[in-house]
C-alpha cells in the first residue's frame, strides 16, 4: 500500500506540474500540457486504478489550492477522470465463458478483455465533454459564444494591428466554426496517444498486466454508425442541440478514421513493404491532414461491408517455415 501511494503521489505531482506548466507561456509547455494525463494512465495501468485516483484527487487539490477552483476543475474533467478511466477499463477484464484453467497446472482462467472500440467511444465522450463544458464557460446559447470565440480570436490575430483587416475578420469567421470541432479532434488525438504511451511505458517496464491487445482488429460497436448519421443530420437544426451535434459528429469521425488506420494494418499484411508504406501514409496525413478523409471512409467502408473480415478469408495461409 506504500508503495501504491508514493507512485500515486509522484504521478499525481508530475501531471500538475506538466498541466500547470501551460500558465508558463513557453512553446514546451504546449506538449507538456497535453501529455499531462500520461503520468496518471502509467499508475492506472502499472499499479491500478487506486493509485490513479489518488494521484488525481491529490493534484487537483494542490492546484486548486495555489490557483483556485475552476483551475482544479478544468485538470478534473481534462486530466484526472479520463487517465483514471481510461487506465481502469484498459485493465478490466472477465473470464471466458467455457475456458476454464488448467487446476492441474495452476494456470488461470482465459480472460476476456474490455474491446478497444468501446474504450474509443469512451475517449470520444470524453472529448465531448471536456469540449462542451469549454464552450459552456464562454455562453449558455450559440450567439454569446460565437460573440465571445470572435473577440477572443480577433484579439489574437489582430494584436499587431490598430485595427483588423477584412483578411483577418473573414479568418476569424471562419476559425470560429472550426475551433469546437478543433478542440474535439485535439482532444480525441491526445487521450488516445497518452494511452497508448502510457501502455507501452507500462509494457516495457514489466508492469503491464495484461497481454497487448490486437490493434488492427480495433472496431467500434454497430450501433456507433448510427449515433454518427444522427449527429450528423441534427448538425443542420440551428442553436446549441447543432453545436453539441457537431462536436459528437467530429468525436465519431475521428473514431472512425482510427478504425481506418486499424483496417489499413490489417489490409496490407501481404505487402513485402509494409513498414514504408505505412510510414508514409502516417507521415501524409500527419503534413497536409485532409487525408484522414479518406480513412475515415476506409473505416466506414469497413463497418458496411466488413472488409477486413472478406480479406482475412480469402487472404492465402502464410508458407511454412523451411
Amino acid at each position: 500500500m506504500i508503495a501504491i501511494l508514493i507512485v500515486a503521489l509522484a504521478a499525481g505531482a508530475a501531471s500538475a506540474l506538466m498541466f500547470a506548466s501551460i500558465s508558463s507561456g513557453a512553446l514546451i509547455s504546449i506538449l507538456l500540457f497535453y501529455l499531462s494525463p500520461l503520468p496518471i494512465m502509467v499508475a492506472a495501468f502499472g499499479w491500478g486504478p487506486l493509485a490513479a485516483a489518488i494521484g488525481g484527487v491529490g493534484a487537483a487539490s494542490v492546484l486548486g489550492a495555489i490557483f483556485g477552483l475552476p483551475y482544479s476543475i478544468a485538470f478534473a474533467m481534462m486530466v484526472a477522470v479520463p487517465g483514471w478511466w481510461l487506465g481502469h477499463l484498459a485493465r478490466l477484464g472477465r473470464p471466458i465463458e467455457g475456458a476454464a484453467g488448467d487446476g492441474a497446472t495452476q494456470q488461470p482462467p482465459a480472460l476476456e478483455w474490455y474491446p478497444v472500440g468501446r474504450i474509443l467511444l469512451w475517449i470520444a465522450a470524453f472529448a465531448v465533454i471536456t469540449t462542451t463544458a469549454t464552450l459552456l464557460t464562454l455562453g449558455a446559447d450559440t450567439d454569446t459564444i460565437t460573440a465571445a470565440l470572435r473577440r477572443g480570436l480577433l484579439k489574437v490575430l489582430s494584436a499587431g494591428d490598430g485595427q483588423g483587416s477584412v483578411e483577418i475578420e473573414r479568418l476569424v469567421d471562419m476559425l470560429v466554426i472550426l475551433a469546437p470541432l478543433a478542440a474535439t479532434i485535439l482532444s480525441m488525438v491526445t487521450l488516445t496517444l497518452n494511452l497508448w504511451l502510457a501502455g507501452k511505458i507500462t509494457q516495457t517496464s514489466g508492469r503491464l498486466n495484461r497481454p497487448w491487445p490486437e490493434l488492427r482488429s480495433t472496431a467500434l460497436p454497430s450501433m456507433t454508425l448510427v449515433a454518427l448519421l444522427v449527429a450528423a443530420a441534427l448538425s443542420f437544426v440551428g442553436g446549441m442541440l447543432a453545436l453539441l451535434a457537431q462536436i459528437v459528429t467530429a468525436a465519431l469521425v475521428i473514431g472512425y478514421a482510427l478504425v481506418g488506420f486499424a483496417v489499413l494494418h490489417t489490409l496490407t499484411l501481404s505487402l513485402n513493404s509494409r513498414g514504408f508504406w505505412l510510414g508514409g501514409i502516417y507521415a501524409v496525413v500527419v503534413m497536409f491532414g485532409w487525408p484522414i478523409v479518406a480513412i475515415f471512409a476506409l473505416g466506414i467502408a469497413d463497418a458496411v461491408f466488413g472488409l477486413r473480415q472478406r480479406y482475412l478469408q480469402t487472404r492465402p495461409p502464410p508458407l511454412p517455415a523451411a
